[in-house]
């Protein structure tokens, strides 16, 4: 007993106190990008031919944040197209709205007043691992701890589908998930709303044209919110869960 009071003395306060903390990341991190619309035709072509995930449309010179991995292969080669912030703010309502011409705008959750009205004191979400690699999963896992501390906001993961608002959904969607995916789907009580978190949940991501993937979510289920990134940091799933819901 006499460790466990001197360790926890000595670990000290360690909770975040998000949002009012300024958050600031290693400079390794790719956050929202930011795209130039004055860069060349050439540095445009370069890098759509270079990314993995063909997030980018050199036509439209857009980027496709939902599709986008962040491996930061763009940052590799000299071009004035995209850079990235250390901002880890990024979240959309709408598939549409991942799809940059020059910066992911933060959406207006003022729109949001049933959900906030039915949600915003106390919400149970369940998570779903739809056949990911588990690093959304992971990134998910680490709010329960005392430096996110997702759980005084009223925000909490339950185990059962029955006990929870709505669900958070991570991976591609495989074959073999689908139909367990949909059976929770239909075990959540309604009104309930659907998050989707990663690339692979958005998109598909890198296993999108596989014939044993179904390629995104919103191919199944009504999508309340999209969260990208591969996978999201742990700061940008919280900002949205508390914008969504509060």
């Amino acid at each position: 007993m006499n460790n466990l009071i001197i360790n926890r003395i000595t670990q000290g306060y360690r909770t975040v106190e998000f949002p009012s903390d300024k958050i600031q990341l290693p400079e390794a991190y790719l956050g929202r990008p930011v795209l130039n619309p004055y860069a060349s035709d050439e540095d445009v072509q370069k890098v759509a031919a270079l990314c993995p995930a063909d997030a980018i449309n050199p036509d439209e010179r857009t980027l496709d944040l939902g599709k986008c991995l962040f491996c930061g292969k763009c940052q590799s080669i000299k071009q004035n197209f995209i850079s990235f912030t250390r901002d880890y703010r990024m979240f959309a309502l709408k598939r549409e709205d991942l799809i940059i011409k020059d910066t992911l705008n933060e959406p207006d959750t003022s729109s949001l007043k049933t959900i906030k009205k039915l949600f915003g004191k106390s919400v149970y979400m369940r998570e779903v691992c739809a056949g990911g690699c588990n690093a959304c999963d992971a990134d998910i896992n680490v709010l329960n701890t005392p430096v996110y501390d997702l759980s005084r906001f009223g925000i909490k993961f339950v185990a059962s589908p029955r006990h929870a608002d709505g669900l958070v959904i991570t991976g591609p969607i495989t074959k073999n998930m689908e139909l367990a995916l949909m059976k929770t789907y239909d075990a959540t009580p309604s009104p309930k709303f659907i998050i989707a978190v990663g690339t692979c949940a958005i998109s598909g991501g890198i296993f999108r044209e596989n014939e044993e993937v179904v390629g995104g979510v919103d191919k199944i289920l009504p999508v309340d919110l999209y969260i990208p990134g591969c996978p999201p940091h742990p700061f940008t799933n919280l900002y949205a869960f508390v914008k969504f819901f509060k």
